[in-house]
């Protein structure tokens, strides 16, 4: 069924009452003609706005300053504005926020400037709760930043103070075993200095976590190395720590390579000191050393129970530990963390895989040749 053409409003009735504002002014922004939705929008009158008032005249000051600076010289330009966002006066006062966009158009040989305005409250309101959510979350977010360096700086001033009273505590030790002692008192003695040592290489540790977590980073002095001679003349040290278990050294390929010698053996000494914890005493921990033509890797492998695969994810985070290490074994829980900081300042990382069949085997690898950029300077706390 057709419509029939004289029952259907004019275009002058869809424009007066179309589900927008429409409006013509002249490029100063006079308004020339207003329709009835944008008037009781705004609740004036036709008469009180047509000949009367322009744009500008109902705009917020920061639009009237967006309508001098930018409208205008839009307008000029390109002849026509899309999606701008601003506030106008309705006659009590109060402000509604409006979507406009504009075209000019020539008549007559005049030039006009057509307007048409959508109401945008929902979508104000949905910015502003958008806006204040966003406020929200990033003061919590810097509320923990600051939280976690607080904590941090706390760790490393703490480990740096402690180190004077170790070192004292030490050094009275190495004094005393110079005289003659009763084996029970070298025993003793010996549990001091032990513990001593235990002691500087958990501050070590705190402090290489401090200086990884404040964005430092670990000092790296990378210089090219025999890695197999490395890593086997740790392993010999490492034996007089661990006598009762069997430590082999395995190698693959030949070279040298550019690492940072003293944090290479931090890592090897964190991960095999980790296997003897956690592993099977009567099984070997092997490491394994081997040279590649573009990369390096340092492997450490271990029998005993296996690493969960939830723990797996996150077993190179701080403060986190394995599972089946008595209360006088477990460290704070560092130890993998540096690891894994030591790898990535080498420019590579590590990964991890443990089963009941094979076994527990972490493995560091990193380029062979260091980049200029890897180099870091050490930092005091």
């Amino acid at each position: 069924m057709e419509d029939d053409g004289a029952a259907l409003p004019s275009d002058s009735q869809l424009s007066e009452f179309a589900s927008c504002g429409l409006l013509l002014t002249r490029p100063d922004g006079a308004i020339v003609k207003a329709n009835t939705t944008f008037c009781r929008w705004l609740g004036y009158d036709a008469a009180e706005l047509v000949g009367r008032r322009r744009l500008q005249d109902l705009l917020t000051m920061g639009g009237r300053i967006f309508h001098q600076t930018h409208w205008a010289p839009l307008m000029q330009i390109q002849g026509s504005v899309a999606e701008v966002k601003v506030e106008m006066c309705r006659r009590d006062g109060h402000r509604l926020p409006m979507m406009m966009n504009a075209l000019r158009i020539e008549h007559a040989g005049r030039t006009y400037h057509q307007v048409s305005v959508f109401v945008a409250e929902d979508r104000h309101r949905y910015e502003h709760e958008l806006l204040l959510a966003r406020q929200k979350a990033e003061v919590l977010l810097q509320k923990e930043r600051e939280v976690a360096l607080f904590a941090e700086q706390m760790i490393g001033i703490v480990s740096h103070d402690l180190r004077n009273p170790l070192t004292a505590i030490e050094v009275g030790a190495h004094l005393l075993r110079r005289g003659e002692l009763t084996p029970q008192q070298q025993s003793v003695l010996g549990r001091i200095v032990n513990s001593s040592h235990r002691a500087h290489r958990l501050i070590a540790d705190l402090l290489d976590f401090t200086a990884a977590r404040v964005g430092r980073g670990l000092a790296m002095h990378p210089a090219s190395v025999d890695l197999h001679e490395l890593v086997g003349e740790h392993l010999v040290e490492l034996s007089t720590s661990f006598p009762d278990i069997r430590l082999v050294h395995q190698k693959e390929g030949e070279g040298r390579a550019d690492v940072d010698a003293d944090r290479l053996a931090q890592l090897i000494g964190n991960l095999v000191g980790n296997a003897v914890v956690y592993g099977d005493p009567a099984q070997p921990v092997t490491a394994t050393s081997i040279v590649r033509p573009d990369e390096v890797a340092v492997c450490v492998h271990n029998f005993g129970t296996p690493i969960p695969e939830d723990l797996q994810q996150r077993l190179f985070e701080p403060m986190v530990r394995g599972t089946s290490a008595t209360r006088t074994q477990r460290s704070v829980g560092l130890g993998l963390f540096i690891v894994r900081e030591i790898a990535r300042g080498h420019g590579g990382d590590i990964r991890v895989s443990s089963s009941a069949v094979e076994g527990t085997t972490f493995c560091a690898t990193f380029p062979r040749y260091a980049a200029a950029d890897r180099v870091r300077q050490p930092q005091q706390p």
